[in-house]
């Protein structure tokens, strides 16, 4: 065995050491390694990440840098960390949607979780780890995240008379059935109306390359919904839960529909964890505990993130500022980062889309 086999070897064995918290794997694997060479003066690497994560490079690198350091005979290290976010294949029997890699349904078996609060967040936190984002309302009947984005009664154009051009906001594009209606117009529409609506939305709005669109799709398990997991090239979905026992047992129907649609769940998030008093710090479990560990355990699917009762939260995202852009060094800015990078790293393990079937712009 020569020098320059068993130097790989030791620097191989060194990279096994790091952990990737987001894909749970580790962070150097047959996906992510483009490049290793020793020549006992230096190691080169070159790793390519398939989701982003702008604010982890820094510490990715750092710990990467050590590990090699500590090998006797390797060298300077000399690292490179890339993000390179692949279209990954949807469910079977529906077609692309033009501009949009990857699309991904944030939804709940019932309303009153937060989903379209922590759907705007998780937007906005992929954005800011360096993702291309699109943020499609599917509520048709209640489409208030133009208000959590500050741009209710606003409205969008159609440049060609034919495709409708999303909104930029907070550097993500956004739309929604409320951007042709009256707000507080009541929407009085059966569900083959809203159906053809959401399909519209989808395929008839000009997306500009997007990494990832999120669609906040309505909570519950009806025809609407059932229909959009049958219609949206959906490549994955996150599950929005509260820790109360009446919503666990609607979330076990919820999984059961996914496997049904052969939608890949990449996880769950848990909204309204925990209360801490703003003005002594104990904490309290209102809405109970280990409900989310248990639908964990029972599907073998990951709990990507707890929420806590946050006031600040709530009054951000009433006052259209959500919390990743009026308060994006804070704990709970944190926890939606971590969230979206755990849903899209758990994405870029799955198959990827090829040849024909990749999605182009328009």
């Amino acid at each position: 065995m020569d020098k320059t086999h068993i130097l790989h070897e030791k620097a191989r064995n060194a990279l096994r050491n790091i952990h990737n918290g987001d894909s749970n794997r580790e962070l150097i694997s047959y996906k992510t390694l483009r490049k290793l060479e020793c020549d006992g003066k230096s190691v080169e690497l070159e790793v390519e990440l398939g989701y982003p994560a702008k604010t982890q490079m820094k510490s990715f690198r750092q710990r990467i840098h050590a590990a090699l350091s500590e090998v006797s005979g390797l060298g300077k290290p000399n690292i490179s960390i890339t993000s390179r976010i692949a279209a990954h294949q949807a469910q079977t029997g529906t077609k692309r949607i033009p501009g949009v890699k990857n699309v991904i349904a944030v939804t709940s078996a019932r309303g009153g979780v937060g989903m379209s609060t922590a759907t705007v967040n998780l937007a906005l936190a992929l954005a800011d780890e360096g993702a291309r984002v699109g943020l499609l309302d599917a509520d048709i009947y209640d489409h208030s995240i133009l208000q959590m984005l500050g741009v209710a009664g606003q409205q969008t154009t159609s440049e060609d008379g034919c495709l409708i051009e999303p909104l930029a906001v907070h550097g993500i594009e956004t739309m929604s059935v409320g951007f042709f209606k009256e707000t507080e117009t009541p929407t009085l529409w059966r569900s083959p109306m809203v159906i053809q609506a959401l399909e519209q939305l989808l395929f008839g709005t000009r997306w500009h390359d997007l990494d990832y669109l999120l669609i906040d799709l309505p909570s519950g398990t009806g025809e609407v919904q059932l229909s959009i997991l049958q219609k949206a090239p959906i490549c994955g979905a996150l599950l929005v839960t509260t820790p109360q026992d009446i919503v666990l047992k609607d979330i076990k129907k919820y999984v059961r529909l996914f496997e049904k649609s052969g939608v890949a769940l990449l996880g769950i998030m848990e909204n309204m964890s925990i209360h801490i008093c703003q003005h002594c710090g104990h904490t309290e479990h209102i809405f109970g505990s280990g409900g989310s560990e248990k639908i964990s355990a029972d599907f073998n699917v990951d709990c990507l993130g707890w929420l806590p009762i946050d006031v600040q939260i709530r009054k951000a995202i009433d006052e259209g500022h959500p919390t990743m852009v009026s308060a994006p060094h804070s704990r709970a800015a944190d926890i939606y980062r971590s969230i979206a990078r755990q849903m899209t790293a758990r994405l870029a393990l799955r198959p990827e889309e090829t040849g024909e079937n990749l999605p182009t712009s328009i």
